[in-house]
């Protein structure tokens, strides 16, 4: 790689509803002229008009469907890549723009989302960008703006197995999201609503506990502790702070924070995103909450001196003292901090084997 490279800004892309939408408007357009349009352009919610190129298009006697291949920019977006098709039908007078769920597009099966069980999984926002597509043809070319538009994307519920859609409820595949049209580079947009639209069907579900996890250790140590259900369980990964802001507003009865020794140290020292790039593991803070719960200088020393997280806390279990449970009580703090009042919070903490190091509530 050139030196340039490791320097230059990082490149934003397109979400999977922008796609949606510019193809829906080639296929629509298509349908009403006989020809394709390519480049085609597509209006964003911010107003920019970004242009694309077909990477596939076809006409049949009663159908046009085109082909956007998505780039996700440097964001490292599970569907980059993958190639957004619409195939667009003209519906009868006044029905509107009907949406259907082609292969690789999912179809929500739990309340709880933006969209009713039943609905195919295409977000609101690029529900809305698709029907802008086909108004802006319509007026152009003299259409009534009536379409059936199915989504599909080629290998779509291959590639949902890496993304949380199964603990949704989003069964056969993707979900079309976006909400500004842009992938801003790891931004992780995807991962947060997902957390948030977990916490949505949770509620719905009526559950009054929910534990968000760190890791799928913490996750299984925690689903066995307290014998919680699949959609009492969210994946929050690093993003804890995104986890109880939304809880803050959406809230629920009682609410775990699970997670292992580094991670939960990080949120006893105030961070609330858990990531290496937003801070490392203090083990200056660590040999401070150790030598408040009884250690001496010498202990305080050798945590100072640790190569990590799991030494320091190896060295205090040595020494008697139960680190764990500090660093517990400090987390708590941060979180409750984050979540305010009216909600029943704890913190479990677990080592590497799954083990319940301490729990604080």
């Amino acid at each position: 790689m050139e030196r340039a490279d490791l320097h230059r800004p990082l490149r934003r892309g397109w979400t999977t509803g922008t796609c949606a939408a510019a193809a829906s408007r080639a296929a629509y357009e298509a349908l009403l002229t006989g020809t394709f349009p390519d480049p085609v352009s597509v209006l964003l919610p911010g107003g920019a008009r970004p242009a694309f190129a077909l990477a596939t298009s076809e006409r049949g006697g009663d159908f046009a469907r085109a082909g956007i291949v998505k780039d996700a920019g440097d964001d490292p977006d599970v569907t980059h890549g993958a190639l957004i098709v619409a195939t667009v039908r003209l519906a009868a007078p006044g029905a509107g723009v009907l949406f259907r769920a082609g292969e690789g597009v999912g179809t929500v099966t739990r309340p709880g989302l933006p969209l009713a069980p039943g609905e195919p999984a295409i977000n609101p926002v690029p529900r809305e960008m698709i029907r802008t597509a086909i108004a802006e043809a319509a007026a152009l070319f003299g259409g009534s703006g009536d379409a059936i538009v199915e989504l599909s994307i080629p290998g779509g519920a291959k590639i949902a197995e890496r993304t949380l859609n199964g603990r949704l409820g989003i069964v056969g595949g993707l979900s079309v999201l976006g909400t500004t049209g842009i992938v801003v580079p790891y931004s992780c947009s995807a991962w947060i609503h997902s957390i948030h639209r977990g916490i949505d069907v949770a509620r719905a579900a009526g559950l009054d506990h929910i534990a968000g996890a760190t890791g799928s250790t913490s996750e299984a140590a925690i689903a066995r502790l307290l014998g919680l259900p699949d959609a009492a369980l969210i994946d929050m990964g690093d993003f804890v702070g995104g986890m109880l802001k939304y809880l803050r507003r959406h809230p629920i009865p009682r609410v775990t924070i699970a997670g292992g020794m580094a991670k939960m140290t990080k949120l006893g020292q105030g961070l609330l995103d858990l990531h290496s790039r937003r801070g490392e593991v203090d083990l200056g803070w660590l040999s401070r909450v150790a030598a408040g719960l009884g250690g001496d200088a010498a202990l305080a020393a050798q945590i100072e001196r640790a190569n990590s997280a799991m030494d320091a806390f190896a060295a205090a279990e040595a020494a008697g003292i139960g680190l764990p449970g500090g660093v517990a009580a400090a987390a708590w703090k941060t979180a409750a901090h984050a979540l305010g009042d009216g909600m029943h919070l704890e913190i479990a903490i677990f080592g590497r084997s799954g083990e319940l190091l301490a729990r604080v509530h």
